[in-house]
């Protein structure tokens, strides 16, 4: 059974939702339309769309919006996404990314299962668009695990992205509720291969909390990317995007969320971003640049 969400909690998602007004809101959603591009932020009800909406700022999602799978705690629509990668997208996000004045921009995508590279070509295209149209903005990819094809994730890393990110979302033991169709060792190979092809490129990964893991489990998933060299970890409160959704099992506090921190930090990561409305992108630009 859920649990009420803690009062702070709710005052700090009606915050970021507002963001500095609907005006500013509108002006970025607006912009996005002109071009059809489409926002993991609106895709996923992500309780900070309004404050990054607001200060024109958007996570990319690309190669459609169905999923090809069907995640207990994702909001992004599933279905067979049958339909081919929209050879004109990656212009349409370079325009974007110029009219919007990104100098750091993060693209994620639906899972498609359905292509044989699970759209890591795609991937590989957006990225070269955007290193000859836009040459000094800096590129973050959040990518599926493309079943285990490590051809297709070289593809994506010749590219040259700047960060490569991968979410182990949760840890092992929910998979098979909460994250249907991928595996937890999969995604952990991912990001091992991932830094042995491109050991100068930034992995990235993201944990979800409150979803009924207990801090032995939590533990073991720092354990194991912080083994696989994983250089950034964004943690965050899980938070039901409705009531068909998997159910929130605890509200995790702030506290919590800085002991985490020091835990992770504690381990090797390079960087850790930890709190209750901290999602994969959250300030990616502002704590991109304290990498470098």
């Amino acid at each position: 059974m859920s649990e009420t969400a803690p009062a702070w909690l709710m005052e700090e998602v009606r915050a970021t939702r507002k963001g500095d007004g609907p005006g500013r809101i509108q002006r970025t959603r607006k912009q996005l339309a002109d071009l059809k591009i489409s926002t993991v932020c609106e895709s996923a009800r992500c309780p900070n769309c309004g404050e990054c909406f607001s200060n024109g700022t958007a996570t990319f999602l690309i190669l459609g919006d169905l999923c090809t799978r069907r995640c207990t705690f994702c909001a992004v629509r599933h279905g067979e996404a049958l339909n081919p990668p929209d050879d004109n997208e990656p212009e349409r996000l370079a325009q974007t990314v110029t009219k919007l004045g990104l100098s750091h921009v993060v693209i994620t995508s639906v899972t498609r299962d359905d292509l044989p590279d699970g759209g890591a070509a795609h991937y590989a295209r957006v990225v070269e668009v955007l290193r000859r149209t836009c040459p000094s903005v800096t590129i973050e990819l959040l990518v599926p695990d493309f079943q285990g094809n490590e051809a297709a994730l070289k593809k994506v890393l010749t590219s040259k992205p700047d960060v490569l990110a991968h979410n182990m979302e949760t840890v092992p033991r929910l998979y098979e509720t909460v994250r249907s169709g991928a595996r937890y060792e999969g995604s952990l190979e991912l990001l091992r291969n991932s830094k042995r092809l491109a050991p100068d490129t930034i992995t990235k990964s993201g944990l979800m909390l409150g979803l009924g893991e207990s801090r032995d489990e939590i533990e073991s998933v720092l354990t194991g990317l912080a083994a696989v060299k994983c250089d950034v970890l964004t943690i965050g409160q899980y938070l039901a995007p409705s009531i068909g959704h998997a159910p929130v099992a605890r509200y995790v506090s702030r506290d919590e969320f800085e002991q985490w921190r020091g835990r992770a930090l504690g381990a090797g990561f390079r960087q850790v971003i930890s709190g209750p409305l901290v999602r994969s992108s959250y300030k990616a630009a502002h704590f991109f640049g304290k990498l470098s």
